[in-house]
């Protein structure tokens, strides 16, 4: 496997009216994406009659701030009502969210995320979370974007702009605007493996050693989500498509379940706790 996906609904926290608890759900789930890493998170609109850009926008603004190292937030983002109670927000602690800011700490080759500041004739300077900025020589980047950079030169100072997919430490989620349906999304993008969650699939276990081989032949793969008030099931049924047409695997990864709906944050951890211990070994 190359790169793990997973499509939540936009309907997550309709069951949560204050936006304190809102951001503390959402939190949850960066939380257990970053935990086993998870590459892009997708939110799709589950409500076919009902337009959902607020929830997508609060989802995605929440969680594109919880990935951003906390040194680059004040930079990145400008104060919005949606931010309100990032406080609660549980720190990831990811290769790219480091606690050293320190000059002295910089060494050659060390990957860094950060933010440009300014640039003049001998190139762009970039804020990396220290003291001192580093430069990226001969590059003229436009202000306050964020980059991925390589520490070239860490006694000078110097840097070069790097490719997040050189980068073999996990290096966050990426949160891709789509808008998409389910239906059109899984239409418009090559998966090579499609994994739906229900609590009326086949229980995993059952289906562990296919589950597996199709895992590991696969580069790229999508696990789906259902919403508090509708599952998969019901999601695909409002798109007139049937899901075991467009998925290869409907499980249930909590088979005994002792309450009436599993919350798609609990799914999450259980669902991705699960197929990366038993299915992805190593």
């Amino acid at each position: 496997m190359d790169e793990l996906s997973i499509a939540i609904p936009a309907s997550l926290v309709s069951d949560t009216p204050h936006l304190r608890e809102k951001t503390t759900k959402i939190g949850a789930v960066g939380r257990a994406a970053s935990i086993f890493g998870v590459d892009e998170i997708i939110i799709f609109p589950d409500l076919p009659n009902k337009s959902q850009q607020k929830e997508i926008h609060l989802i995605t603004t929440i969680l594109s701030y919880m990935e951003t190292p906390q040194y680059l937030r004040k930079r990145l983002f400008k104060i919005q009502p949606e931010l309100r109670y990032v406080g609660v927000l549980p720190p990831l602690r990811t290769p790219h969210h480091p606690l050293s800011n320190r000059t002295k700490d910089l060494v050659d080759n060390e990957y860094r995320e950060g933010a440009t500041v300014s640039h003049d004739d001998k190139g762009t300077l970039v804020d990396v979370g220290v003291e001192q900025h580093v430069l990226v020589p001969n590059r003229t980047l436009p202000i306050d974007t964020r980059v991925t950079v390589k520490i070239k030169k860490a006694k000078y100072l110097e840097a070069e702009i790097a490719d997040r997919y050189e980068i073999t430490k996990y290096w966050g989620y990426r949160l891709p605007s789509s808008g998409l349906p389910l239906g059109e999304l899984l239409r418009k993008r090559a998966f090579d493996l499609v994994i739906a969650t229900s609590k009326y699939g086949k229980p995993i276990v059952e289906i562990l050693s296919s589950l597996r081989s199709h895992w590991e032949a696969s580069h790229k793969i999508l696990i789906a989500f259902g919403a508090p008030a509708q599952g998969l099931f019901e999601i695909a049924k409002q798109e007139n498509m049937n899901l075991d047409v467009v998925s290869d695997f409907i499980i249930n990864t909590i088979p005994n379940q002792r309450v009436e709906t599993v919350r798609t944050e609990e799914a999450l951890f259980a669902t991705l706790g699960i197929l990366t211990s038993m299915v992805n070994k190593g």
